[in-house]
């Protein structure tokens, strides 16, 4: 203020004017990172500090869970989507949503055995608990076979099963056939041909394999040969055209019509993985690839010594173990293989044991006075 005679107040002091103006500069900054996550009304993007735009931040959280659900669901491998989940905070957030969680692919969560890990059974519980029924069965399987936790692995394949899900119904038909977990006399076969029945009507080709060989043989269904060999072909018939299907070039070629009827009798025709599903009959298709719950299985006892008197089924695409002894089928002739159920049986003697088992065309009484075929239980029970 002045007046007549001059200044009559003092100078501000240099200490408050450099606090103010600090003051000023902090308050500066936070309204400049505020507005880096502000989203403008005419959606366009927020330039940075850097003076680069930020498009992602200019998306609302809907579309970028629908941009997650999708490439959770055409994810090829877990890294595939563990990628995306560490690229910003906002997307590892986002990422773990359940809608995102519950569109996740079967191969987003196909975790190899050696890196299975306390966070890999946290994230495939996450996903089971949004409603995936792929990771309702995958951690099923796991738990119920490798982790031993039987009643916690059958109640997530039974969640599964109840919502429609085919290869979830046909492995609890083969515990239901087998008693597994439980002792010899828990065995359900008609319970066993109910699920078989629900997963063939699903479209699953070994639970259609599996219900033609127990109408055949009259295993816990009444005796039917000629509708049993019905569901046999319709199963050939459907591996031949999902194989078809997936190598559609073998079509054109014409590799899958070989001109020799038994193609598997002559030494050096099988090169590479082809699966003589219908050799029978001319036909050589390639083999299906298992589920990622049985490749899991393959590899987590391939390193591993089970109890006493346990074994592995033999064919290579399932991986499923004993859970006491004596449970499995064995191979009546050599008694050198084992499988959990006929399907098992069948693709493998197709695949690799038609070429290998001693006295092929022998046919062995167990000792009832009736012929077994193939293969017959251990505990007395024959296919």
């Amino acid at each position: 203020m002045r007046t007549r005679r001059g200044i009559s107040y003092k100078k501000p002091n240099n200490m408050c004017c450099d606090k103010r103006r600090r003051d000023d500069n902090i308050m500066g900054e936070k309204m400049i990172r505020s507005r880096k996550r502000l989203k403008s009304s005419s959606a366009t993007p927020v330039a940075t500090v850097s003076g680069q735009c930020d498009f992602l931040d200019t998306l609302p959280d809907d579309i970028v869970l629908f941009i997650l659900a999708k490439l959770g669901a055409t994810a090829a491998c877990p890294a595939d989507f563990v990628s995306v989940l560490s690229t910003c905070k906002r997307l590892k957030a986002l990422g773990v949503h359940s809608i995102v969680l519950s569109k996740a692919s079967p191969k987003a969560f196909a975790f190899k055995s050696e890196n299975w890990s306390e966070s890999a059974h946290r994230f495939l519980k996450q996903c089971s608990d949004a409603g995936n029924i792929e990771a309702c069965y995958t951690l099923g399987m796991i738990r119920f076979y490798c982790l031993q936790n039987r009643g916690s692995g059958a109640s997530l394949m039974a969640k599964a099963a109840i919502n429609s899900h085919a290869p979830a119904l046909y492995s609890l038909a083969v515990i239901q056939f087998n008693g597994s977990g439980g002792l010899k006399t828990d065995k359900n076969l008609r319970a066993g041909v109910a699920l078989c029945a629900r997963a063939a009507f699903l479209g699953h080709i070994d639970a259609l394999r599996e219900l033609g060989h127990c109408l055949q043989d009259g295993y816990g269904v009444r005796q039917n040969i000629a509708e049993g060999r019905r569901f046999l072909v319709q199963a050939n018939a459907r591996e031949l055209a999902a194989g078809l299907s997936t190598t559609p070039s073998a079509l054109m070629s014409g590799n899958w019509l070989t001109c020799n009827p038994l193609p598997h009798l002559r030494h050096g025709n099988m090169v590479g993985p082809r699966c003589p599903l219908l050799s029978d009959f001319g036909c050589n298709v390639t083999a299906r690839e298992p589920h990622p719950s049985n490749r899991f299985l393959t590899d987590w006892f391939s390193d591993k010594v089970l109890s006493s008197g346990l074994r592995l089924c033999s064919h290579a695409g399932c991986g499923r173990p004993e859970t006491r002894k004596h449970e499995f089928r064995r191979c009546s002739v050599c008694g050198a293989v084992n499988y959990c159920s006929r399907a098992c049986q069948t693709l493998d003697w197709k695949m690799r044991h038609k070429m290998e088992c001693t006295l092929a065309n022998t046919w062995v009484d167990d000792g009832d006075g009736e012929d077994n075929g193939n293969v017959n239980y251990d505990d007395g029970m024959v296919v």
